[in-house]
């Protein structure tokens, strides 16, 4: 097998990957071609398909589309929709397959077998991987895959996808010409695929009822209504605790290369522009955003050895009583999970869910979870206004962090629970069904590719559009240049100083200087960019031998705590950036549910900063 990147490949044959949710399917795509999807231990993370290239012993190439899963080729979501419209030759610039590999768990054989019957009814050549099978012998579920593939009447392959065993027996079985010919289907097949399944289990010796294992006594602790409550409860304190705790020496290691980097160059080249350009543009903005990087990953450690252990899907359990009284489900906790790395999968995400209405509101209220790219917004206000003490043996800085993300929470659960009350009212929410995967121990190469997406995705914001938009920034901030005689800093006479000074007005109910109501502008690309622009404007506004020096103290000097808890609330609720808006117009279909998450998302960070601003002078601060 060989790798290659992932894009559309218009030639050759065509091979679709199907199968459950959570049956490896993706795992098995990664092993085939040799790309790197994050593989996640729950439903819905395959939201469209993706293409690959797929290389057999023989040197045959192929394509390879690995499609969402589905339980059924009677579509509930639109997920589920994407790959019966591609089964059925009806997806837009897509042929139809040549033949289908369908995965099967070997340790769930009862369900996924009603799958393979509704796809070999399509008349399509099919493949099937059993896999798994790992897991099905430790349970103590033997299936020979002999007499398995005798009694279907197609090829089937033992595979253990997540190590890669059977990927060339597979990829030597698509090298058979009987492969790609559909089997002959029978009269009675589909006539009552229980009593077949059963009787072909049967035949197999696989029908028996299987003794209770490990993971359900575990279940009986972590899915109980208040112990199990409990636990993740805990468990997400202390996610937030470790954000501060542990980042704090790497943080350190950035700042003094950041700052050591921005004096060498300021050594290097002389007063001018330039020198401007690097050190007080380039330099103070992005190296201002890198210094997090070590938070975000620690956030995403947590949550990807949350998602590899199977403990995610009984999270969205727990929690479905409680969003449920708000008028949703527990599907909806896996796409704003998503969102806490990024709203637009998040929102993407909301194509597992089949109710029209209880997507619509995942899609509007998936922008107020703490997206990874409020962090070092959220990092440098804590870390300049908020003690770095224990609070009853806690972390004083983690605490807040911590109540940050629940106001996030709160916050979007309010906003369905408004949506529900304007809505159709008394519709009943359907009860949750979804698959328990089993516990696995997280994949330390699975965790370390998604950390690496991670920083690789972050590094690219920074590398791509928060580099622009700094020196955007630094341009407006320094032209025109100041009039002779001018005494204030050069940046209060560019076109960025009165820029400032003119949103100012709208913003100086909240507590916000023109520094701040400018930095906002920028930050509508993307939020990191709002720590980078405060860099460059301060950086630029020192002025005689002063220096703006490193950014949180500057402020810690310059705001009011009434400000810095203002600005705070402002990003729980803040407008999003606008891929995160191109993303709703997109899967809602039109422009007009964008406009309103827009508009309500900063009526509220409005309201929320002017409240929190007025009760903190209130109070003192």
């Amino acid at each position: 097998m060989t790798e290659a990147p992932i894009h559309v490949h218009r030639g050759g044959k065509l091979v679709a990957l199907v199968g459950n949710p959570n049956c490896g399917k993706t795992a098995l795509f990664n092993g085939l071609t040799g790309s790197h999807q994050k593989v996640a231990n729950y439903a819905g993370v395959t939201v469209e398909r993706k293409e690959g290239r797929l290389v057999t012993p023989a040197g045959r190439t192929l394509r390879l589309l690995d499609l969402p899963g589905t339980y059924s080729l009677h579509p509930r979501s639109p997920d589920e929709r994407v790959t019966c419209d591609v089964l059925a030759g009806r997806a837009r610039g897509e042929k139809r397959p040549d033949l289908v590999v369908c995965v099967l768990d070997a340790t769930n054989l009862r369900r996924t077998l009603r799958l393979l019957m509704a796809v070999r009814r399509q008349g399509l050549p099919v493949v099937v991987a059993l896999n798994m099978a790992d897991l099905a012998a430790k349970r103590g579920i033997e299936v020979d895959a002999a007499a398995l593939s005798a009694v279907l009447g197609v090829p089937v392959v033992r595979t253990v996808a997540i190590h890669k065993q059977g990927l060339s027996a597979l990829g030597a079985a698509l090298d058979s010409p009987e492969a790609w010919q559909a089997p002959p289907v029978s009269a009675d097949l589909g006539v009552d695929d229980q009593a077949t399944i059963h009787a072909l289990l049967t035949g197999l010796g696989l029908a028996e009822e299987l003794p209770e294992l490990p993971g359900d006594r575990v279940d009986r602790v972590l899915l109980h209504p208040v112990f199990g409550s409990l636990i993740l409860a805990v468990l997400l304190f202390f996610l937030f605790q470790a954000v501060f705790a542990w980042a704090e020496t790497p943080m350190g290691l950035i700042e003094a290369a950041t700052a050591w980097a921005g004096e060498q160059v300021g050594n290097w080249l002389p007063e001018g522009w330039l020198r401007s350009l690097l050190v007080d543009g380039v330099v103070a903005g992005l190296g201002g955003v890198v210094v997090f990087l070590p938070q975000i990953l620690i956030l995403f450690f947590f949550i990807l050895v949350l998602e590899e252990s199977g403990y995610l899907p009984r999270a969205a359990l727990l929690l479905d009583r409680l969003m449920g009284s708000v008028g949703l489900s527990g599907r909806s906790f896996i796409p704003l999970l998503s969102s806490f790395a990024c709203a637009i999968p998040g929102i993407m995400a909301s194509r597992s869910i089949a109710n029209p209405r209880d997507r619509l509101v995942t899609i509007m209220i998936a922008p107020l979870m703490t997206c990874s790219a409020r962090l070092p917004v959220y990092a440098l206000l804590i870390a300049a206004f908020i003690p770095n003490r224990e609070v009853g043996g806690f972390e004083l800085q983690g605490l807040v962090l911590f109540g940050l993300y629940v106001a996030g929470i709160l916050g979007a659960l309010a906003v369905a629970w408004v949506i529900k009350r304007l809505g159709s009212s008394g519709r009943e929410v359907r009860p949750l069904m979804m698959e328990l995967p089993a516990y696995h121990w997280p994949q330390p190469r699975s965790v370390a590719i998604g950390l690496w997406q991670r920083a690789v995705i972050f590094l690219k914001r920074v590398g791509g559009i928060i580099l622009v938009m700094t020196i955007a920034l630094w341009v407006l901030s320094t032209f025109p240049a100041p009039p002779a005689g001018a005494t204030g800093a050069p940046i209060e006479y560019s076109i960025a100083g009165y820029l400032g000074r003119a949103l100012a007005v709208i913003f100086e109910p909240l507590g916000f200087n023109w520094q701040i109501s400018l930095s906002l502008v920028p930050g509508m690309a993307a939020r990191e960019v709002m720590v980078s622009a405060l860099g460059t404007v301060y950086a630029l506004s020192a002025t005689g031998d002063d220096t703006a020096g490193a950014l949180a103290p500057l402020i810690a000097q310059t705001w009011s705590l009434a400000t810095a808890l203002s600005l705070l609330a402002w990003f729980v609720f803040a407008p999003q950036c606008l891929a995160t808006l191109a993303a709703i117009k997109r899967e809602t279909g039109g422009v007009k549910m964008a406009l309103a998450a827009a508009g309500y998302l900063f009526g509220l960070a409005y309201l929320a900063s002017f409240i929190t601003y007025r009760v903190a002078l209130h109070l003192g601060g």
